[in-house]
């Protein structure tokens, strides 16, 4: 018995550098991350849906009417400099209120971690078509001529045009590809990385996230629904203004043990 706690031991401290009786004698946990919505303040849920009721930067009323987007790739930084990579996904389905909460199948040891992110959509390394049962069954999947593999988000609603008539949109962000060229497309990583910064990891710790809707449209680029409504999965300049919207989407909310 002397033995395998010493050999525990060692591993703790070759693996995550232990500096205190506290990380040493904790075992390996999960995590888990909650996602909320809002537009700007104002708390979003699928009950809000269907609903003329929000206004963009463009100054165009909208409705949502379907909201669902993948994470994968979780990646924490130990303070010793250790990195630990989950390769885990979630399909978050604020329509249908589903994997709003996503808790790790993988366990990790607790701690300090200087830096904790994860990614909006998929790596081109891990958007393989036809990879992952789940989201296959959700019909989550990206037609073969642009590409293959996964959408990283469908969002769809309606907006007020300019005879105040309700019209679709579908903001669709997926992998950009550019098919000037259909024998030969070319294709570019427009997932993000989501930084939350230093997080403590405890027993049960809950990591709650946030998206705020409204930076889809604002933020560095603002977004009139007249010019790009739908079809917008092969405009590659859409994708890549998608992109870069999304860097201010998500943000820590906080952390609780």
């Amino acid at each position: 018995m002397k033995l395998k706690n010493l050999i525990y031991l060692s591993f703790c401290l070759l693996f995550l550098g232990c500096t205190n009786d506290a990380e040493i004698n904790l075992k390996p946990v999960s995590i888990t991350f909650n996602f909320s919505h809002f537009w700007q303040s104002t708390a979003v849920t699928n009950a809000d849906f269907n609903t003329i009721k929000f206004t963009n930067e463009n100054g165009q009323q909208i409705s949502i009417e379907r909201l669902r987007y993948v994470i994968s790739d979780i990646v924490l930084t130990h303070k010793s400099g250790q990195i630990v990579s989950l390769k885990e996904h979630n399909l978050v389905d604020v329509t249908n209120n589903q994997n709003l909460s996503f808790t790790t199948s993988k366990s990790i040891f607790p701690g300090e971690y200087t830096r904790v992110t994860f990614r909006f959509g998929f790596s081109n390394q891990d958007n393989v078509d036809g990879a992952y049962a789940d989201l296959n069954t959700a019909n989550f999947n990206v037609p073969s001529m642009l590409g293959g593999g996964y959408h990283y988000m469908q969002f769809d609603g309606k907006y007020l045009d300019v005879n105040s008539m309700e019209a679709p949109f579908n903001y669709h962000a997926i992998r950009a590809v550019d098919r000037a060229d259909p024998n030969n497309p070319t294709f570019l990583d427009t997932s993000l990385v989501v930084d939350l910064g230093a997080v403590n990891v405890e027993s049960n710790t809950q990591i709650n996230v946030k998206m705020n809707l409204y930076e889809w449209f604002s933020n560095p680029n603002r977004w009139n629904l007249n010019l790009l409504n739908t079809v917008l999965m092969p405009n590659f300049s859409a994708q890549v203004q998608m992109s870069q919207n999304g860097a201010n989407v998500f943000s820590l909310v906080n952390v609780t043990p």
